[in-house]
């Protein structure tokens, strides 16, 4: 970068770095000028969509008389990144087709699935990158005055392998990761970033006919649906802690019903209008299975006892000794139930199961198993 670029989170200062998108569309551009203009060029810069000036310095140069490759090295900041260190290359060459034409090479994955932003059969290239690419390209065209057609093919030599470490195989992308980015820039520890990959995974699902979705915040739940639903934990969307964010894209998505399945510890806090589920945002567990036990008929003492209860299963054995399991269970999933809905407006029927790891199955709301039925013969 011309500078160094940084944000503050919880205090910390943190930089930034750059997307794959970025180091495809610099690739390029030094590739197309090299190129076109027959001299080698060893930085490159490139404005991002964020506004940000990056100065690139350019990799792995080959220069021929009518093809030219050379690679960015991916720089994600402060960001632990699994593409942090890796050669995103570009090759131009001459065409005889008129304009700009952009492939995928190695380690680019391949779209199979509908649903994501590019077509089945194309280069995992998302459209920003895309455009990226073509904008810097047709200005190294216009300052070397030439009007012919150019094929540029992105590639990353050790993709195939990194993709085996995103989501990329549970989406339907194949052979390598992804082209991806919408600014330009990566903001370390995005919390946007997993938001929408869930957008992305919903809006596939809905595209493939999908009227009904399954969700859960992570691995307890999905190991509890493939042992006690009996149904492929493959079926779910992973909303991690942004469940309220995941509801709201099935509202926008036009499905007609979701039903999140997860562990107390993580769905209790739904009760308290906790739609962000990360601990950052507040720990209010025990807060809220006292009020419902207290309003269950739990007496003070235990209550007290329950609020220093480190974990649910161990409140949840409270609630057992004193025979109000059940009441306070029901009370928290109608809440739940109240707030799943108004989180989607009432436009679509929302659900819930809640289990814990020591107990199993604890409740459910009245429509859940309606819920899971259209899921399962869906």
């Amino acid at each position: 970068m011309v500078r160094e670029e940084y944000i503050v989170k919880d205090g910390k200062k943190l930089r930034l770095g750059y997307t794959t998108g970025s180091c495809a569309a610099a690739a390029a551009k030094a590739a197309a000028w090299m190129l076109l203009s027959g001299r080698k060029k060893e930085r490159i810069g490139l404005k991002t969509p964020k506004g940000i000036e990056l100065d690139l310095a350019v990799h792995h140069i080959e220069m021929g008389e009518n093809t030219v490759s050379c690679a960015i090295e991916k720089d994600s900041g402060d960001d632990p990144d699994i593409t942090k260190g890796a050669y995103v290359f570009a090759s131009v060459s001459f065409s005889e087709t008129p304009g700009i034409l952009i492939e995928g090479g190695k380690g680019v994955g391949r779209v199979t699935k509908r649903g994501l932003d590019q077509p089945v059969g194309a280069a995992a290239i998302n459209s920003v990158p895309r455009q990226m690419i073509l904008e810097n390209v047709e200005e190294v065209c216009r300052l070397t005055d030439y009007q012919g057609g150019l094929l540029v093919v992105i590639s990353v030599p050790k993709g195939e392998e990194l993709a085996k470490k995103t989501f990329n195989p549970r989406l339907g992308i194949v052979g390598g990761i992804s082209i991806l980015g919408t600014t330009g820039i990566v903001e370390p520890m995005s919390e946007q970033a997993l938001i929408d990959t869930i957008k992305i995974e919903l809006r596939q699902k809905r595209e493939n006919g999908a009227e009904y979705v399954l969700l859960t915040p992570g691995n307890y739940g999905a190991d509890y649906i493939k042992q006690n639903i009996e149904v492929d934990p493959k079926t779910a969307v992973m909303t991690s802690n942004f469940i309220g964010d995941a509801l709201e894209s099935c509202r926008e998505l036009q499905f007609k019903g979701a039903l999140l399945v997860g562990h107390i510890g993580k769905l209790v806090k739904l009760a308290g209008g906790m739609l962000n589920t990360h601990s950052k945002y507040g720990d209010c567990r025990m807060e809220i299975l006292a009020a419902h036990g207290g309003a269950a008929g739990l007496g003070r003492e235990r209550i007290a006892e329950l609020l220093q209860c480190a974990t649910c299963d161990d409140a949840v054995r409270i609630l057992k000794e004193e025979k109000i399991c059940e009441e306070t269970l029901r009370r928290i999933t109608e809440r739940i139930a109240f707030i799943m809905n108004h989180q989607v407006g009432g436009a679509i029927e929302t659900g819930a199961i809640l289990f814990s790891k020591e107990y199993g199955f604890l409740c459910e709301t009245e429509n859940a198993r309606s819920l899971l039925k259209y899921i399962t013969e869906g």
